[in-house]
Order: C-alpha cells, then sequence, then structure tokens
C-alpha cells in the first residue's frame, strides 16, 4: 500500500494575504532530483538542496520590480530563465551573483509562463496564448506575437510535456464559465482546442495535473464538490480539416472524494502514478471539520492509502519529484516522501497479512531441482512437527502487540518490558514499509521520560530512530532528552537520521560535545564507522604530505612569515616547525563533532546560536577544523573512502562562520593568533592555486576544441602548441 513518511521542512514562508496563494509562484526541478528551484511571489529565487534543506544560491531582481513567472533551468545549457514584469526574459548562470547585470531581453507581448521539461528546449508561452521557443525568441525579442485566445479568454493553468517525438505545450483556458484545453505541438507547429465537459453551474477546476502515459496525454482536474475526472488526449496530430475545431473532450470520473458539508475552497490533485492520486486540502473522512489532510488515493480500489495532517492554512499547492511531495501550508514549505507499491486487493482491504499466515500453514511438497534432475523422492512431511510449528506460530501471533497497545504499555510499564515488546513490533515491520506511527511510540517514550525522571529507555529510543519514520518535527524534545541523560549515542543517530533539527539544538549539541572530556568520550559506545573513520585518520597523521587542493603543510610557515613584516621572524623561519598534523581532541569525541559538521543548517540561523560559545571552546574547535583540513590536503586521505564524514566544504564553511561570529575575539587573543595566521596561510595557498589556474586557462579551453583524430593507428606522436 501507498505510504507517507515523516517530513521535514525545506524553507520558511510568509504567508500572502489571498487565502489562495503562497509565498511561492513555483517550484522546478534542477539539476537533479536532489535540487529544486523555489520562485517566490515578489522578487527572488533561491536554489535548494533539499536532502540538506540548505539553500546554495539565491537571486533577486531590484526594488519595484517583480518576477512574474516560476524560473526554469535549462539543462542543455545549465542556465535559469525567469520573467520579470511581464516582458524581460532574463537568463543567467549559477555563478553570476548580480541578477541585473545577467543577460536580459524585451519582448513585444506578456509572457504567461516559461516552461522547461527534461532535455527540451525552453518555450514560452505568452498571456494570449502564443508559444514560441525561447531561441527562436531571442533571435528577435521584438517579433509579433499572434493572439491565439479570443476576446475575454484566460489561461488557468499550463505545463510542458516531452513525448518521444515532439514537445508538447498544454494549457487550460476559462471564457465565460466554459473551460478549454488547448494542446499546442511544437516542431511541427499545430494547435488544438478541445471544450472541457461542463460541471454543476458555477463550478470551476480547482487544479490541473498532466502526465505522459500509453501515447497519451492524461490531464487531471479537481472540482470544489471533490469530483475528480480523467481525461485522455491522443498525441497524434489533428487532420487537417480539425485543426480550427473545438473538439469535445471527454472524461471518465476517477473519484468522488468525501468533501463534508462545505464545498473545497484550496484543494489540489497530481498524479503519482497509473494506480495512485495525490490529494492536498481536503478532509479526512474520519477527522472533524476544520482539519485539512495530505491524502493518497487509490484510484483503482477506490480506497484511500494514506493521509497526513498539515497544519496551518492551506493553500491548494502541491507539487512531485522523486518521489517527494512539495506542499506549502501555514508558514513553511514541507517535504514529504512517499512510496506507492503495486497494490492487491487484499492489501487494501488488509487482508494481505492474514493470508500469507494461512500460506505458510499449508503443508506442500514442492519438488526441487535435484527431484527433477535426478529422479529423487520428495520427503514426506513430518506432520507432528508441522502441527507443533503451527501451535507455536497460533500462540506467537496471539501473544503480540499491535502498536496502539504497546503506546498504551509505555505509559505505565517498566523499562525491560516496554524495550521488549518495541523490540517484538519492529521485528514484525517490513523495513520497506515504513510506518508513521512509530513516530507516536517514540513521542510515547519520550513524554514518559519526561514526566518520570527515574524512566529512560536508550534501547527502545535507539532501535526507533534508524527506521527513518521519525524527525525532529515529530519528536522535538527527543535530542534535548538524549542530551540531558548524557545518551550521546542516541544524540549521533539524531544528528543521522533527522534533517530538520533546529540551529539551536545543532549548537547545543556542539557546545556539549566540545566541553565533553576526551577521557570520558573514549568511553563511549558510538557508530563504528565514525569510530573507525577517525582511527584511519589519526593513524596517518604522519603520512607524508603532498601538495593538494593549492595547499601544503610544509608551506604554511613560509606563508605566515611573508604574511608578517616581522624580519625576526623572517629570519629565524628556517628554525620553526611546520603545522603539526595532530588531533586536538580525541577519536570518539572528534566522531561527535563529525556528526555536526555534516547537519544541515541556515547560516542566518546558525550565526547567532555560534556566538554563545566561550573563547576556549572557539580555539578548540577550530584548531579540529585545522586538523581535518590538513588530513584533507593530504594525498592519503583520498584513498579513505566508504566512510561517513564532513566534506572538505563542510569544514570550510564552518570556519567561515566561526570567524564571522569571533573574529574580534579571536584577534584580541593571544591563544588564537598562531591559529589565525594558519588559517590565513590556507587562504593565500588557494589564492595561489586560482592564480596559476588562471594562466593556463585559455589553453586548457583550446584543448577541449580540438577536434580528436578518429584513426591514429597503432602508434602515434602529437604535438600540440600552446600559445
Amino acid at each position: 500500500m501507498a505510504a507517507l513518511c515523516e517530513g521535514y521542512t525545506l524553507c520558511g514562508l510568509v504567508p500572502a494575504v489571498n487565502r489562495r496563494s503562497s509565498e511561492i509562484k513555483g517550484i522546478e526541478e534542477e539539476r537533479d532530483s536532489d535540487h529544486v528551484i523555489v520562485t517566490d511571489s515578489s522578487r527572488s529565487v533561491t536554489l535548494y538542496k533539499v536532502s540538506d534543506q540548505k539553500p546554495l544560491g539565491s537571486w533577486t531582481v531590484k526594488q519595484g520590480q517583480v518576477l512574474t513567472c516560476a524560473a526554469v533551468f535549462n539543462k542543455q545549457t545549465n542556465e535559469y530563465v525567469a520573467v520579470s514584469d511581464s516582458k524581460v526574459i532574463r537568463i543567467w548562470k549559477e555563478d553570476d551573483i548580480i541578477l541585473d547585470k545577467a543577460f536580459k531581453a524585451t519582448v513585444s507581448a506578456d509572457v504567461r509562463s516559461v516552461h522547461c521539461a527534461h532535455g527540451a528546449e525552453p518555450a514560452v508561452l505568452f498571456q494570449r496564448g502564443a508559444v514560441r521557443l525561447l531561441d527562436s525568441l531571442l533571435s528577435a525579442p521584438q517579433q509579433p506575437v499572434e493572439e491565439v485566445l479570443v476576446q475575454d479568454e484566460a489561461i488557468r493553468w499550463s505545463t510542458n510535456i516531452v513525448t518521444e517525438t515532439q514537445q508538447l505545450v498544454i494549457f487550460t483556458t476559462e471564457l465565460k464559465g466554459d473551460h478549454f484545453l488547448y494542446l499546442q505541438r511544437l516542431k511541427p507547429n499545430s494547435v488544438q482546442k478541445y471544450r472541457l465537459e461542463p460541471e454543476e453551474p458555477g463550478l470551476s477546476p480547482l487544479s490541473f495535473w498532466a502526465s505522459y502515459r500509453d501515447k497519451n496525454i492524461c490531464l487531471l482536474y479537481l472540482y470544489p464538490n471533490g469530483h475528480v475526472y480523467q481525461s485522455l488526449v491522443s498525441v497524434r496530430g489533428p487532420a487537417p480539416d480539425d485543426g480550427a475545431q473545438v473538439v469535445p473532450l471527454p472524461r471518465d470520473q476517477l473519484l468522488s472524494l468525501p468533501v463534508g458539508e462545505e464545498r473545497l475552497e484550496a484543494a489540489s490533485a497530481i498524479f503519482l502514478d497509473d494506480a495512485h492520486v495525490a490529494v492536498v486540502g481536503l478532509p479526512h473522512p474520519s477527522a472533524g471539520p476544520g482539519k485539512d489532510f495530505l491524502c493518497i488515493w487509490n484510484t483503482n480500489f477506490q480506497t484511500l492509502q494514506a493521509a497526513k495532517e498539515m497544519a496551518g492554512k492551506l493553500y491548494g499547492q502541491l507539487w512531485s519529484f522523486s518521489s517527494k511531495l512539495f506542499i506549502p501550508h501555514g508558514k513553511a514549505l514541507s517535504v514529504v516522501p512517499f512510496a506507492c507499491p503495486r497494490s492487491s486487493l487484499a492489501s487494501v482491504l488488509g487482508k494481505l497479512k492474514q493470508v500469507k499466515t494461512e500460506e505458510s500453514k499449508t503443508s506442500t511438497v514442492v519438488p526441487s531441482w535435484n527431484n527433477i534432475l535426478h529422479g529423487e523422492e520428495a520427503a514426506p512431511p513430518k506432520t507432528v512437527e508441522a502441527r507443533k510449528t503451527r501451535t507455536t506460530r497460533k500462540t506467537q501471533s496471539s501473544l503480540s502487540l499491535t502498536i496502539d497497545q504497546v503506546q498504551d504499555l509505555i505509559k505505565t510499564a517498566p523499562v525491560e518490558e516496554v524495550e521488549k515488546e518495541v523490540q517484538g513490533l519492529l521485528s514484525r515491520q517490513d523495513p520497506k514499509d515504513p510506518q508513521p506511527s512509530l513516530g507516536q511510540l517514540a513521542l510515547a517514550l519520550v513524554s514518559r521520560s519526561l514526566a518520570d525522571p527515574k524512566f529512560y529507555s536508550s534501547r527502545a529510543l535507539t532501535q526507533l530512530v534508524p527506521t527513518r519514520c521519525l524527525s525532529h518535527s515529530v519528536c522535538p524534545d527527543l535530542l534535548p532528552l538524549a542530551l540531558e541523560k548524557r545518551d550521546y549515542f542516541l544524540c549521533q543517530l539524531c544528528l543521522l537520521f533527522f534533517h530538520d533539527i533546529p540551529e539551536a539544538v545543532t549548537c547545543a549539541c556542539l557546545k556539549t560535545f566540545i566541553s565533553l572530556s576526551d577521557a570520558d568520550a573514549e568511553k563511549l559506545s558510538l557508530e563504528p564507522d565514525s569510530v573507525s573513520f577517525m582511527e584511519m585518520l589519526v593513524s596517518n597523521e604522519r603520512a607524508q604530505t603532498c601538495l593538494q587542493n593549492g595547499f601544503s603543510p610544509a608551506l604554511c610557515e613560509e606563508d605566515r612569515t611573508d604574511a608578517v613584516d616581522d624580519p625576526k621572524a623572517k629570519a629565524n623561519k628556517k628554525k620553526k616547525a611546520s603545522p603539526q598534523l595532530t588531533c586536538p581532541v580525541g577519536k570518539h569525541k572528534a566522531a561527535l563533532i563529525n556528526e555536526v559538521l555534516q547537519t544541515a543548517y541556515s547560516e542566518a540561523l546558525l550565526l547567532p546560536h555560534l556566538k554563545d560559545f566561550s573563547s576556549d571552546q572557539v580555539v578548540l574547535f577550530l584548531r579540529y577544523l585545522e586538523f581535518l583540513y590538513l588530513r584533507y590536503s593530504t594525498d592519503g586521505f583520498s584513498q579513505m573512502h566508504g566512510y561517513r564524514s564532513p566534506s572538505l566544504n563542510q569544514v570550510m564553511d564552518w570556519v567561515c562562520m566561526l570567524l564571522d561570529a569571533h573574529f574580534t575575539v579571536l584577534v584580541m587573543s593571544p591563544v588564537a593568533k598562531g591559529l589565525l595566521l594558519n588559517l590565513q596561510s590556507f587562504v593565500r595557498s588557494q589564492v595561489r592555486l586560482f592564480s596559476e589556474l588562471g594562466k593556463i586557462e585559455g589553453s586548457l579551453q583550446e584543448l577541449t576544441k580540438m577536434k580528436k583524430k578518429k584513426d591514429v593507428g597503432q602508434y602515434s606522436i602529437e604535438v600540440i602548441e600552446l600559445y
């Protein structure tokens, strides 16, 4: 059956005045499934890495200008395309900082939207229904644009689909209560107009969604009365005499959703696959009024398979990319992963497990390959042993508790009994079928631990966290409780599996880990790979360091003395030793700090909490980051693959944030003087590297332009002259 996993927050929102619209104008997938572009309703486009909930870049138009359509990413050119003030097309790359300095062109008519399907050229849809490919439009931006729509006809929704042979732009319009579908084919250029069958008087579709399946365009649309319809449109071009005709579009009712006493106001429905539809803004059939849910319905069996209540105001917006749903609600944009395995009637009716049990009770003799090939006789079934097995299974099944029963047990039972039942419950769960209700078990365990100081089940909590059914938003007191109980292994698991930890809690963990003594840390039982990584890192401290990434520790002292105008320092340059590759903290303590380095964060929200660190804590943390940088700059580290460890970019990001938060204190501290000089040498080495690369940039570009010879024989010598 379909399942909704625990969600997390991608970014915050400021709700718009209109209830049916949020701050978000659109969301588009970028280079891969882990990167999305979010366009807000005013002036900004932001690139997010979904798994880290971290913004990677943001671009804003000037004050007084407005983005009028969602930005898209052109994978052919690795460029972003957006439209401001309805007529100005803007194109920029990720390394462009100021959007106003990037390319822009003004067109002759108002643009409705820009669409860029996977692997296709961007298509521009104008307000009056005309469509142009981006390259042809930019070749003559002021070219005249025809009007496809009649007077008072307005576009309500649009999308772009690429089939095996052609690119299509699809949009719906409304004219005096009637709704139409336009199918614009590109290469060759043709358009077909369809009329949607009318619903009840005064009802207009709340949402549209289209997908390409079985050589047809499948159009899904939802009405305020809860009716969900599907229409199939052939991608075959119209006959010569049908191009200008309005063709009636037949429809099939997929679902009749329960809407309660009131009509839906802000709701949306989209296809997840050929048998499942996701709907947001719908009341749950068994919940009270005033609660809106995200639901997954099975269209084959007309059943509700998963539901999740969404807190705050819903805006009827829903996007789906790579098994993740993006939903704006309240003051947040949430990401909810989902799974839609193929369903059978037995699983929908809740009888699948019973069927499996009955099958296991049936004793049958299955011939093996030895029976078939060698004529061996199958051994007769052992009736007595089989009967004993059935009896044992029946007894175990009758004693197994459900999730609700275990949740009730947690309220009164001792720790040993709770841990036993939680372990038994998890052993019966299918790892491929996550149960969101497991989060309620963790919530019950934490609630009792806070109310009863004598009760704390570390074993049960450490078994629940890796199920990926928990998050910080589901159980916000779990990680603070683990810190209070000094359960550092549980803290490590939470940092590993939770992707929505607030910056304040992240800094609390970091401060606790730094303050932990090495002697106490070495007694901890932590995640084995994290400790193994540090053992590998520390064991190679004396390995020969080679130049990599423009930095060599052997050159560090030279950079330091060159940076300081001190004759004595320069005179004694040869006497001073280079920085030692010695880890300033123990292996277990370093493993805990590494988990914090890999946690997702927002720099603007993290900096205020970093300022609460003492100078001693900052210096120790910077020394450890310096150690990581030195180790990452050696060839030996490149062989340490296969371990979960912070990346070089993450190390440098934390160095920059610490310097931003405590630069004045560090400059005034005599203890930090040498550390700051070392950090300065890091920057100088990087500048030197990029300077040298810049000198040969032109030559490297010429090498990429050279055409390779198809036939060079078994041996050849080719002379390349670089100017």
